[in-house]
C-alpha cells in the first residue's frame, strides 16, 4: 500500500538512534530535519506521560536542533506551548 504522507516510516523510526528524537526515551517526536523540528515544537504540548525534566531536556534538544536546521522558534520556554494541549502542566 502506498504511503499517504512523506513522513518518516515506522521502520526509518525504529533505525534512528535515541538521540534523534527531542524525547529519546520515550522515542517521541524525531529531529532529524527542519520540518520534523517544527512539528515536534507544534505538538510539544500533546506528549503525554513525560516528567517536567523530560520537557526541560527536550525543549533543549528542539532549541539546538532548530538552530541547526535554521528553524525560527518564537517560545522561549517550553511552558509557554501549553495553551490547550493534552497534556497537562505541573
Amino acid at each position: 500500500m502506498p504511503r499517504r504522507t512523506k513522513g518518516m516510516s515506522t521502520a526509518e523510526q525504529n533505525d534512528l538512534g535515541a538521540s534523534d528524537f527531542a524525547f529519546p526515551q520515550a522515542r517521541k517526536e524525531p529531529l532529524t530535519d527542519a520540518s520534523h523540528v517544527r512539528n515536534a515544537i507544534a505538538r510539544f504540548d500533546q506528549v503525554e506521560g513525560v516528567s517536567d525534566s523530560d520537557r526541560d531536556k527536550a525543549w533543549r534538544r528542539i532549541k539546538a536542533a532548530a538552530k541547526r536546521f535554521d528553524v525560527e522558534v518564537q517560545a522561549n520556554d517550553w511552558r509557554d506551548l501549553f495553551d490547550g494541549g493534552k497534556a497537562k502542566k505541573r
